[in-house]
């Protein structure tokens, strides 16, 4: 569990610039095991990965010393348990505040690359990482105290020498905390242990409806429907990432949307309305579900792809595409719960370190 850290502060030290060239730098490059069929992983060339880095990213990101208050993390709307999402419709951040939008999973993350939120409005996970904290709904702080505070902390100034080579306290800067907590998201990767990925590797099986479930998911057999799922979640991370207007808001000109979505960053009025395919892996685990968490089940989210959505001028065709039963609805379903990747839920080296 996450707690008030305000009381970890060194106070004695008013500001003070303190040596760190004693404690020894020499950090370890960190190894991913990534699945097979993935894309390779690109990593910026001015920030490796390294353990160190993402041990100090790991402790920062569920610290809520980065909020004004000390009560909201970065952990706090990314929990393991959900997918690294938080199952709020919208994400709560200091003094109970909410957003207006859901908090979307950081599983694969590190594959991104067309763009990072729901509109896309971060090109990476080190420029997304800096966000939050000056937003005034989600951690309301502002860098230049977080940052004095990480100066006077006990133990982080010891950890960014030993991730980053700083020689002193004054070292310590917001894109270096930014680039930490980048390098543990980094990290997020799925395992391959899900279901579904043990029987692309003939370890396992599907049951029946969840064959019947795969085969109308991915288009596979004549003589059942298109379900039209992988044409937006398809390939290793079940997301094309792309921004498709999926239907959620009837709206009679592209002027209409109250959420313009990828449109309000881009300025292109076209894109009004448009937001991020999602990955679908550990979909079961993340409800409720669209930007806005408007749908509390998958049952919900079913009848709203084959129901065709509501009308606007720019909304995806493969919309009005999809016709499926009730018993091949609740095999899709069947499917999408062989998605979960329990391993990387449980797995401690995501979880909290304090």
């Amino acid at each position: 569990m996450m707690s008030c850290k305000e009381d970890t502060i060194d106070t004695t030290n008013n500001g003070g610039n303190i040596d760190l060239t004693d404690i020894p730098f020499d950090p370890a490059s960190y190894e991913f095991d990534i699945p097979p069929g993935y894309p390779i992983l690109e990593i910026p060339e001015d920030n490796p990965t390294t353990q160190e880095g993402v041990e100090l990213g790991r402790h920062l990101f569920y610290d809520p010393l980065l909020s004004v208050d000390s009560t909201v993390a970065c952990a706090t709307c990314h929990l393991q348990s959900s997918g690294f999402t938080d199952n709020l419709a919208v994400s709560i951040g200091v003094e109970g505040r909410t957003g207006t939008r859901s908090s979307m999973s950081l599983v694969d993350a590190a594959f991104f690359t067309n763009g990072i939120f729901w509109d896309g409005r971060s090109p990476s996970l080190e420029d997304q990482a800096l966000e939050p904290i000056e937003d005034m709904v989600e951690q309301a702080h502002q860098w230049p105290d977080v940052i004095e505070d990480l100066r006077r902390h006990p133990t982080y100034p010891d950890m960014f020498r030993m991730a980053f080579g700083i020689e002193s306290t004054n070292d310590i800067t917001r894109e270096l905390a930014a680039n930490a907590i980048a390098q543990f998201e980094r990290t997020i990767v799925t395992t391959g242990t899900s279901k579904y990925d043990r029987v692309l590797a003939n370890l396992d099986a599907f049951l029946d409806d969840e064959q019947i479930g795969f085969e109308i998911y991915f288009d596979t057999i004549a003589n059942l429907p298109d379900g039209q799922c992988f044409h937006c979640h398809g390939g290793p991370l079940l997301t094309d990432h792309e921004y498709r207007n999926n239907g959620l808001t009837a709206a009679s000109t592209l002027d209409d949307f109250d959420d313009l979505g990828q449109g309000g960053v881009t300025g292109l009025r076209n894109r009004n309305g448009f937001f991020r395919t999602p990955s679908l892996r550990n979909i079961a685990v993340t409800a409720p579900y669209m930007h806005d968490g408007r749908f509390q089940t998958l049952e919900e989210v079913m009848d709203h792809y084959i129901s065709g959505g509501h009308p606007s001028p720019n909304k995806d065709a493969l919309m009005d595409s999809i016709a499926l039963n009730e018993s091949q609805k609740a095999a899709v379903i069947a499917f999408l719960h062989t998605l979960t990747d329990e391993e990387l839920l449980n797995d401690p080296k995501f979880g909290d370190p304090n």
